[in-house]
């Protein structure tokens, strides 16, 4: 049920056409909650025949323009109920965490590489994060919501730095293996 709710979200922040809001996605929720454009323009819909949004009235004619959307208030009030509500934290479930534990069972070719790979792409998201971080929030900038979008941005730095690490580790344990040639 998240991804209509981070939807709400970004129309609340400014309300947005459909392709403005696939762009705002891409270089911003879509770190944390991913959504394909097709899902985005679903969801629209389903919010707007839901009365949680609208479409705002045009001055030109509707067809062959795109619709922007604003939240409505019956949208902002679920929006509050869903940020309101207690949720368990979800398992983790990671497909090279699996991969490493299967590779002590029938061996570790390949895995090595993929690891390496994983901590460049790793440190890469994490320099982008730290980048956006100077842009975006420089000393200063400490209004209520700056503060809540730092927080997020922050467990993204957190979580790329864990990554980082982990993975280092986790090369390291493979070069002192018996038998280890490096890849």
């Amino acid at each position: 049920m998240s991804l209509p709710h981070a939807i709400l979200t970004a129309l609340v922040e400014k309300p947005s056409s459909g392709l403005e809001l696939t762009r705002r996605f891409d270089r911003s929720i879509g770190y944390f909650w991913s959504a394909t454009h097709q899902q985005i323009y679903r969801e629209l819909g389903k919010l707007e025949a839901d009365g949680f949004i609208r479409t705002l009235p045009s001055a030109q004619p509707a067809r062959g323009q795109k619709k922007s959307y604003e939240v409505l208030p019956a949208g902002r009030a679920e929006l509050a109920r869903w940020t309101a509500a207690s949720q368990d934290p979800k398992p983790h479930r990671d497909p090279l965490l699996l991969r490493m534990r299967a590779a002590a069972v029938v061996g570790t070719d390949g895995i090595e590489a993929d690891l390496r790979r994983h901590l460049d792409l790793h440190r890469w998201q994490l320099a982008e994060y730290e980048e956006i971080e100077k842009r975006d929030f420089p000393p200063g900038k400490d209004s209520s919501q700056d503060r809540l979008r730092h927080l997020v941005l922050r467990a993204g730095i957190d979580l790329e730095t864990f990554w980082t690490q982990w993975l280092s580790r986790a090369l390291e344990e493979f070069a002192e293996l018996p038998g280890h040639e490096t890849a």
